[in-house]
């Protein structure tokens, strides 16, 4: 669906503002809603922006590097508890486990020793073992949130070691080819934007090297376009149960650490997490030499914003985190409409529908289709799906995975609801 003429004014006003304030030669920002690429803003000449043309992700290719994890972790492979050393052996930094690596927990040093790795020739993953060791740990893990592209060069030598395929290659066959995301590439292909640093007083660009990671590829070698990158957003906005089970998504933005003093950033399970409001996003930055990249994503609208620069250091993840907000600040999504249902449930669950108490607390449940939706207070809501003869399992809200019992008495009728041993009987005046 497309955005609404003044808010596409105004998303465009933003970018266009953006680019003539940051100095950036290129610069191209796409809105994502319901899977799809609504808007696109771009302004700049050099080159001009185009749906088709590549820049480079940067640590965006950590949110795929993940995934890979995830999918193996769902097939059994290995468990996030595990150490590095039951997969990866020979490190010197053993102890620490797959879940503290993916989430910046693990206190490992942010960058591999030698040349910094963004700029300089990549080395094979045997080299760049070979120079870790028990002094790259900065601090003990869960201590603090410590960002380490580090990290994921061995989470990347951890999927190679268990899969034995190559990192580029598992990516290609598990995530970019499931999805069609075929303009995103290990190097950059035609077209393509040439990224820069930009002289700060007089302006002039500096082309920057468009380096072969190696070993390092999984914190940030990709090469993507504004489409495709739009439909990565779409896939953390709603997952291909093919590619990888909502459930598993889900669990990824939940947080693992706190990145921030103001308790607004925080660290999932290879994403980001930014607290705007009542509102969470969940997606990554990134930045290579010449180049900057976001991509934000507000789940539960299925909203996103995808971006990208050709100058290092052009603030774009604030960039995009503001124009989501503008978004669903101008359009917020209308609610679902109430449809009344086709039949009463049966004697058995009718009985269970209207109020109960728990210490002058009120519980209100009533059926909606086909589960239990549990009011309390009027405030929480809960929804239970069946899950064995007066048995119902919470599936969202504050009750979700908790047991709903029903309880009854000797003629079979429903005298109390026992919810995680928290007893509400039909009456305020009666004590569970």
């Amino acid at each position: 669906m497309a955005l609404l003429p003044e808010t596409a004014r105004q998303i465009d006003t933003l970018v266009a503002q953006a680019q003539a304030d940051g100095r950036t030669p290129s610069l191209v920002l796409g809105v994502v809603r319901d899977g799809t690429l609504a808007h696109v803003a771009a302004a700049g000449e050099h080159p001009r922006p185009d749906i088709d043309l590549q820049y480079r992700v940067g640590s965006i290719s950590k949110t795929m590097t993940a995934t890979l994890v995830m999918q193996l972790r769902d097939a059994g492979r290995l468990a996030l508890d595990d150490r590095l050393e039951q997969h990866l052996p020979g490190t010197g930094v053993g102890a620490l486990t797959v879940r503290q690596l993916l989430g910046h927990a693990s206190g490992i040093q942010r960058e591999p020793d030698g040349d910094w790795w963004e700029r300089a020739a990549g080395v094979d993953l045997t080299t760049l073992l070979a120079g870790v060791d028990a002094d790259k740990i900065a601090h003990p893990p869960h201590r603090t949130y410590h960002y380490s592209n580090l990290a994921y060069g061995l989470l990347g030598g951890l999927l190679e070691r268990l899969t034995g395929t190559q990192w580029a290659d598992l990516l290609t066959e598990r995530v970019l080819t499931p999805l069609g995301l075929g303009r995103t590439t290990y190097a950059a292909t035609e077209p393509y934007a040439r990224g820069y640093v930009v002289h700060p007083w007089h302006g002039t660009l500096r082309e920057e090297p468009r380096t072969d990671t190696g070993a390092m590829a999984p914190a940030g070698q990709l090469w993507s376009t504004i489409e495709d990158l739009g439909r990565w957003a779409a896939f953390l906005a709603e997952p291909d149960p093919s590619v990888l089970a909502a459930e598993t998504l889900t669990e990824m933005c939940s947080p693992v650490v706190i990145s921030d003093d103001s308790w607004t950033g925080g660290h999932g399970l290879g994403l980001e997490l930014y607290r705007d409001g009542e509102r969470v996003y969940v997606g990554h930055g990134g930045s290579m030499p010449g180049y900057v990249a976001a991509l934000v994503v507000h789940r539960p609208t299925r909203t996103a914003v995808v971006g990208f620069a050709n100058s290092y250091g052009f603030p774009i993840s604030g960039l995009g985190r503001r124009l989501l907000t503008t978004v669903l600040d101008a359009e917020p999504p209308l609610p679902q409409p109430w449809r009344p249902a086709t039949a009463a449930p049966g004697a058995g669950l009718a009985e269970l529908t209207g109020r109960w108490w728990w210490m002058g607390t009120s519980l209100d449940l009533r059926w909606d289709a086909d589960e239990l939706v549990a009011h309390v207070r009027g405030e929480r809501l809960s929804r239970f799906t069946a899950e064995g003869t007066d048995r119902w399992r919470g599936r969202s809200g504050p009750e979700n995975g908790e047991i709903l019992s029903v309880l009854r008495d000797d003629s079979g009728r429903a005298v109390a609801v026992d919810i995680a041993t928290f007893v509400f009987t039909r009456s305020p005046d009666e004590v569970p």
